[in-house]
């Protein structure tokens, strides 16, 4: 039985990972920061009747050897899925200097211990922040650091994916390397903590955005982003490649309608232009947190490339926002 070391187990995107490769029959290894969150891992897969005999908890992060051994011991590959994300810090501290020394200590426990493979979660931030005249961008793009709006994730993300690359290339090739380039991921979540990005529609579901902003986004569903890490670390074709994912790009203004048109009254009824919307933005810290991507149109061209080389199937951005919207629901999140 191959086993595989998935890092940050307990994080929006490594638990349905996670889930998917115990259910094809894999081991797992995953790690977590607090041995605290242990049965939480357990009991969301144990929800969802997925079989847990063959997964192990370690607990090592991003800025420590302590622990990579034990937990890298036995692996066949690695996905490295674990990043900083919050959408309330904004500084170099918090994002670029964890993420970057963890990818240099996966990567270096990786060789060490033989891993086959490695499949690298990066960002579509990683391709899309730039200060060039152009919408449309592609797995040939990079995020330029000097860009005058370039903000901490996107620099943490550039950075870590640069150093996954340049690791490679200096040491010759220790493993493949694959990695993968999400636009923003919605859809369920596993626990009852459903990830920083879904707040992008937990906002408007609940009211919090009391008007459609000028707005858009390249959408992609948890599900289909972890089904593209196996299938990558599964295909050789896969090898060197980045694969950057969205089905779609969606505006707020579409998202609310989306909603509306299923019951989630709350969704806004009213866009607002570029400068209104900023304006309100003084009154309102939720639309705040928002303005340095407003009035952007950063799209990723269709994911032809993981579709075609990976044989990755999405399902649409409509039914992964109402997943989440309807899991926001059940929680009690949506005051009546």
């Amino acid at each position: 039985m191959e086993k595989v070391l998935v890092t940050g187990a307990t994080g929006f995107i490594g638990l349905h990972c996670i889930d998917q490769l115990l259910n094809q029959g894999y081991a797992v290894n995953g790690s977590l920061r607090s041995p605290k969150r242990k049965d939480e891992i357990f009991n969301a897969l144990k929800n969802k009747n997925t079989p847990t005999e063959n997964l192990n908890l370690f607990i090592f992060n991003l800025t420590e050897d302590d622990g990579w051994d034990e937990g890298m011991q036995g692996c066949d590959y690695l996905l490295h899925v674990a990043s900083p994300l919050s959408m309330q810090a904004r500084d170099d501290d918090y994002f670029v200097k964890p993420a970057v020394a963890g990818v240099k200590r996966a990567f270096k426990f990786a060789k060490k211990h033989n891993i086959k493979k490695v499949v690298l979660t990066s960002s579509v931030a990683a391709i899309i922040e730039t200060d060039e005249d152009k919408e449309y961008f592609d797995e040939t793009d990079w995020s330029d650091l000097e860009c005058r709006k370039i903000n901490s994730y996107a620099k943490s993300k550039t950075l870590a994916e640069k150093a996954a690359w340049d690791f490679v290339n200096e040491h010759k090739n220790p493993f493949e390397l694959a990695v993968i380039n999400p636009a923003l991921v919605t859809g369920p979540s596993l626990t009852v903590d459903l990830g920083e990005s879904n707040k992008a529609i937990e906002m408007v579901v609940t009211g919090k955005m009391p008007v459609a902003i000028p707005m858009q986004f390249g959408f992609v569903d948890v599900r289909d982003v972890a089904a593209a890490h196996i299938l990558a670390m599964q295909n050789a074709s896969s090898n060197g490649e980045r694969f950057a994912l969205s089905e779609k790009d969606l505006s707020y203004k579409e998202i609310a309608k989306i909603l509306r048109d299923k019951g989630f009254k709350k969704a806004p009824k009213i866009s607002v232009s570029l400068w209104v919307a900023k304006f309100l933005a003084n009154f309102n810290k939720e639309l705040k947190i928002t303005v340095p991507f407003m009035g952007k149109v950063r799209s990723l061209s269709k994911s032809s490339k993981a579709i075609d080389v990976l044989g990755w199937n999405p399902r649409p951005a409509e039914e992964s926002i109402l997943d989440v919207a309807n899991q926001i629901k059940e929680m009690g999140l949506i005051n009546k």
